[in-house]
């Protein structure tokens, strides 16, 4: 005999009472189990007489043991019988237990129910967009200036020019830390150096030597040169100044675009991408504010557990990124100031969002009667292998079947409040 007793949070208690035959057989099996195993002066282990060992073997030894040897097996049971699925692991208690029966309490949470509003009366509203010829020329200039050269310039440095400098920073008298560099490219104008250090430098010519008397700021990440005034001794090596391609068929070929031979080429190929863009730009708002419309209609009791695997997943994920380009978590928290906690702290309200989405998404599935079948989950595997360029069977080992059709069912859903 199994119960359901849903508490706060989609915290529920599941009561199982085990009596009768299946409790005296397993009590019975139990008491074997442990006379087995008991060890008494002047008998083989596991070989003392029956009525020695039930005088060795208490009651509630008997209990325990067959409560540990079947605990899970009614649990399943007893999850089957009321077509329950714990999110979290259950946790026992038992209740109570005799010669007569075991009552035990399985404490877990489960998957709370969405209530969906007037789901129906959304709008999917894809915004109008056009490129003009402002954008697809600025684009143009854009990729220009990825292809100009640096040149040699005899005169005085201006904005945008590069100096080739040596320098070093001296604060009371003396270098300090990361202050000394030599041969180094600094384009005038980045902002990449203290304010004032580029600016002192428009105008100065190759071969020039300049002392720079500036202050740091006070929010400077380093604290012993927080609103430091230190002076920076600089030679001018060379000043280079950006040389821009001209725009003709000569430059259109040397991007090596397929198909583009020509200026006019060129400029369609980037209208193109520009539509693309903003057509994608455009889409993504949409389906971003019509599930921003529908959480905000759902009503969900979000547990705790089910935001704090959401937050762990972002985590992992973020982990994985930062791997790929060679650096690790602690690493990462490190250059952000940040501790593991803040971090997670600060996943918590996009994952509360994103658990709350995908639950309205299931009510919807569910509502409309919305499951995948066998060709739409051949489908996605497929599009996921050849997305990541993997063998197809490779995926299907690594991606459970059901938590993919999960995705899928809610894909579905989406799609038919998309009124695709």
């Amino acid at each position: 005999m199994a119960n359901w007793t849903l508490k706060e949070k989609s915290v529920g208690d599941m009561t199982v009472v085990i009596e009768g035959d299946e409790w005296k057989k397993a009590v019975t099996k139990a008491f074997n189990k442990l006379a087995k195993n008991l060890s008494v002066d002047g008998f083989r282990k596991g070989a003392a007489p029956r009525a020695l060992a039930e005088k060795r073997i208490s009651a509630g030894q008997r209990f325990i043991e067959a409560i540990d040897d079947h605990a899970n097996e009614w649990m399943r049971a007893a999850l089957a019988e009321l077509g329950l699925t714990p999110i979290s692991q259950p946790q026992l208690d038992i209740k109570d237990v005799n010669a007569d029966k075991a009552e035990l309490v399985y404490t877990f949470t489960v998957a709370p129910e969405a209530k969906l509003g007037d789901y129906k009366s959304l709008k999917y509203e894809v915004e109008d967009y056009t490129v003009t010829d402002g954008e697809v020329d600025e684009e143009i200039g854009r990729m220009q200036k990825q292809y100009a050269d640096n040149e040699i310039k005899e005169g005085a440095a201006e904005e945008g020019d590069t100096v080739n400098i040596d320098y070093e920073g001296l604060k009371d008298g003396a270098a300090f830390d990361g202050g000394t560099a030599a041969g180094y490219d600094l384009k005038l104008g980045s902002n990449s150096f203290i304010p004032g250090f580029e600016e002192q430098l428009i105008g100065v010519t190759a071969g020039e030597e300049k002392e720079l008397n500036l202050t740091f700021p006070e929010d400077y990440h380093a604290e012993e040169l927080k609103g430091a005034a230190v002076v920076f001794k600089v030679k001018v090596n060379e000043v280079k100044t950006e040389v821009i391609p001209e725009l003709d068929d000569d430059f259109a070929k040397e991007l090596n675009i397929k198909e583009v031979e020509t200026v006019e080429d060129l400029k369609n190929n980037v209208r193109t991408r520009l539509e693309t863009r903003k057509k994608a730009d455009a889409e993504n708002k949409a389906e971003s504010d019509l599930m921003n419309a529908l959480i905000d209609m759902t009503e969900a009791d979000i547990p705790d557990v089910m935001i704090e695997d959401e937050v762990q997943g972002q985590i992992n994920q973020l982990a994985n990124q930062l791997q790929q380009y060679g650096m690790s978590l602690t690493s990462y928290l490190q250059m952000m100031g940040q501790t593991a906690d803040q971090l997670k702290e600060s996943y918590k309200e996009q994952a509360a969002n994103t658990v709350k989405a995908r639950l309205a998404l299931e009510a919807v599935a569910k509502a409309e009667n919305i499951v995948p079948d066998d060709a739409d989950i051949e489908k996605q595997y497929q599009e996921i292998a050849d997305q990541y360029g993997m063998p197809l069977e490779q995926v299907k080992s690594v991606i459970d079947s059901e938590m993919l059709k999960n995705d899928v069912r809610n894909m579905k859903a989406l799609a038919l409040l998309k009124g695709e």
